[in-house]
């Protein structure tokens, strides 16, 4: 049940059963819920203490500057990073707290989109696709190529491309082919990392379409990490913005914005505008500063 419907429902005429009350329940419940999440690695603290709620039909853009724990964000969500401290919640299930064949299970209601496609070289594109069916159901051949068929349609690649290797197909085809297979088990939660880099300006609008008619298509929830602010504004319904770790004070949030796509221009924090309009501001100085920390901290030693 979608939240929308959940809200229509008429509660007085039609006696609910245990299965619609949990229906109910989780329309009312963030399919991801961070708490408190920190992450380190040795000394090094990339997130501190970041709370997040996304609600289910969502498409939430995380943006910053590079290392500021976009993708450790992401992955932390999916469970490929375990939180130093806080807690991780997907449909109302901490994930620090299931057995390794409990989380193998949750995987299977995400999907993957890397940022380079990640694709097995050594597959052509339909085995590529087919590879999550493989892995996870039982799916006789004829069913295995109409829906590899199907997935590759969808994302606008012709039939004979499930026969050529990755090698054989442009950057944007192979992004495509990611797409397809992250989508092949029908995910909840889709999660893209940096889906547009490398790629032309009409090549990156075509993935932002099939990002939208996602959406459109199917129940599912999605993070987009990224750079692109033409991504950002176009695919999401809202957008977090992180701020390194490094280069804030100890009681500083590093969450600068949490809004619509349309408030980004208009942020109270410069930070954010000077991000989204692509200026340098202060930053040349602070890189300077730090230049000349690192080079004194090197002499000293």
């Amino acid at each position: 049940m979608t939240p929308d419907k959940a809200e229509e429902f008429d509660f007085q005429s039609v006696p609910l059963d245990p299965d619609t009350l949990d229906d109910v329940a989780k329309a009312d419940c963030p399919i991801v819920d961070v708490r408190g999440v920190t992450v380190r690695f040795e000394s090094q603290t990339i997130l501190k203490e970041i709370d997040l709620q996304i609600q289910r039909g969502q498409t939430l853009a995380i943006i910053g500057e590079s290392g500021c724990g976009k993708t450790v964000l992401m992955k932390t969500i999916v469970g490929l990073i375990p939180p130093s401290e806080g807690t991780v919640i997907f449909d109302g299930r901490d994930l620090g707290r299931i057995s390794q064949q409990e989380m193998t299970r949750t995987r299977r209601r995400f999907g993957f989109v890397f940022q380079n496609a990640a694709l097995f070289d050594s597959m052509n594109i339909f085995d590529n696709v087919a590879f999550p069916i493989l892995q996870h159901e039982k799916a006789s051949d004829s069913e295995i190529e109409g829906r590899v068929m199907e997935k590759l349609s969808e994302v606008g690649l012709p039939p004979e491309a499930a026969m050529k290797f990755p090698a054989e197909i442009s950057g944007g085809m192979r992004k495509r082919v990611g797409l397809a297979r992250a989508l092949i088990l029908q995910p909840e939660l889709v999660v893209y990392d940096e889906p547009t880099t490398g790629l032309d300006p009409i090549m990156s609008d075509v993935i932002n379409e099939l990002i939208l008619a996602t959406r459109r298509n199917y129940p599912v929830t999605s993070v987009v990490v990224t750079h692109d602010m033409r991504t950002a504004r176009k695919v999401a319904n809202r957008v977090v913005m992180l701020y390194p770790r490094r280069r804030l004070q100890a009681d500083q949030s590093q969450m600068l914005f949490d809004g619509s796509p349309s408030d980004l221009d208009h942020a109270d924090d410069r930070r954010v505008r000077q991000f989204v309009r692509g200026e340098a501001g202060e930053r040349i100085n602070e890189l300077i500063r730090e230049t000349a920390a690192i080079s004194q901290s090197n002499a000293g030693t």
